[in-house]
């Protein structure tokens, strides 16, 4: 509960900076580029790979169907027209012993059992899972939207390799070996803030699971884990990779980002980088000087409302349904406060995101560059908050000069073809090793 807190805040945190002002069309794009976007919007599948959940968004009195406070639900998915979102099985980093792992092995399943209610039982005729792009395509055709499922921190496999196969099984088609925090698997990239290294890259056991994702067709995930766990991944693996949700570190200097040198490596691999629509990863000076305006900003109004702004430590200390009314008033404190500091500093926006994406195209190509938000885990950015104003994403690609066939790419062709490839090289795997029984 301790953990699902401080992610809970976290995330309601990044959502009191954002505010919107026009729904129907923050960034005023023209009317001709309105009208083309539009029209490329509907023919290509727009696929995000890095949505977080909360499996109390899973229940019957509580679910998609509805238009939740969350920033991806399927009203918000029909209205933005974003076709395949990722859904992610995300574990916080504990302890590593055989308690932490039973900890995060329990949670992991929660999530993926969510997920699963949500297509199976909660709405069937509104969304489908799928584990290919066959599938992708063949649910996108009945006009439903996609669930896939990706795991954010391969924390919860434990020390039990078999593990890999049975998220497979569950529907898992990428993971991503290390979170915030060095896992059992692989070092991550928070190790650059003190440089104390547990493994210096893939564990013994990393390697492992490893040859394992390689044989069912598993995506191997390197937003999080280190440099120089990414090299051995690269190394290592069979198939080619993917950063599910990360930006260019040359235009932010942020580690959860890629430099030049890894994205080369990733070129070299075949592999593809997600851009993510995560403020402070596209551009930080701008997104803490908003952040600064808008604090200050808010204690005024605060003040007027005779509303108590607390530490988040504090917040943390109190009982659920406590935080959930306080979240709900600095909300309302946080939209006021938000209109009065557009004239003084102006948030991280659409035009910042897709900076890093042509960054990115420039740098390695076309064939390697995708799309991810990184939605209730922190993601977002004016212009794109949610998943209703994923239009915006399509019009300033639009607007740069992407064609149709580009931006078709961008926005799934990419991804889906790499996954298509970690499968083809999964079925080789299985057929050699059949081979020689």
């Amino acid at each position: 509960m301790k953990a699902f807190k401080i992610l809970l805040l976290f995330v309601l945190i990044a959502s009191c900076a954002k505010e919107k002002t026009n729904e129907n069309n923050p960034m005023e794009y023209s009317d001709e580029v309105l009208k083309k976007a539009k029209e490329i919007h509907e023919k290509v599948i727009k696929l995000d790979t890095h949505v977080d959940i909360n499996v109390n968004n899973f229940t019957a009195e509580k679910n998609y169907n509805q238009k939740l406070s969350t920033q991806v639900n399927l009203p918000f998915m029909d209205e933005g027209d974003l076709d395949v979102a990722w859904l992610i099985v995300y574990t916080g980093q504990g302890e590593l012993n055989e308690e932490g792992y039973a900890k995060a092995y329990k949670n992991a399943i929660s999530k993926f059992d969510a997920i699963h209610r949500l297509v199976n039982e909660l709405a069937p005729d509104r969304i489908g899972l799928a584990t290919s792009s066959k599938e992708v395509k063949e649910i996108d055709s009945k006009g439903k939207r996609v669930a896939m499922i990706g795991i954010e921190n391969g924390y919860p496999v434990g020390t039990d390799v078999s593990r890999v196969k049975e998220f497979y099984d569950r529907g898992a088609r990428y993971m991503s070996l290390s979170h915030n925090g060095h896992s059992q698997l692989c070092d991550s990239n928070t190790g650059e803030k003190d440089s104390i290294w547990l493994h210096n890259g893939v564990s013994e056991l990393g390697k492992e699971v490893i040859k394992e994702m390689n044989k069912w067709g598993m995506m191997i995930d390197v937003s999080h884990p280190s440099k120089k766990s990414m090299k051995d991944m690269i190394e290592l693996s069979k198939a080619p990779i993917i950063a599910s949700h990360s930006s260019a570190r040359a235009l932010c200097n942020h580690s959860r980002n890629l430099d030049d040198e890894q994205l080369e490596w990733l070129k070299e691999n075949g592999g593809v980088v997600q851009t993510v629509a995560f403020s402070s990863y596209l551009k930080t000076d701008k997104h803490n000087a908003y952040r600064k305006a808008l604090g200050e900003e808010m204690k005024i109004v605060a003040k007027e409302e005779g509303f108590e702004i607390k530490p988040w430590g504090e917040v943390r200390k109190m009982k659920d349904e406590e935080i959930s009314e306080y979240i709900a008033k600095r909300r309302e404190v946080s939209k006021k406060a938000a209109e009065s500091v557009k004239s003084k500093a102006q948030p991280v926006d659409v035009a910042d995101f897709v900076d890093h994406i042509d960054y990115l195209v420039e740098k390695i190509g076309i064939d390697h560059v995708g799309i991810s938000s990184d939605f209730d885990g922190g993601g977002g950015i004016y212009g794109w908050d949610d998943a209703s104003e994923t239009l915006n994403v399509t019009a300033e690609l639009v607007k740069r000069g992407y064609t149709e066939k580009q931006i078709a790419q961008l926005w799934s062709g990419n991804l889906l073809r790499v996954l298509d490839e970690v499968e083809n090289i999964a079925k080789k795997i299985q057929s050699e090793e059949t081979s020689t029984e």
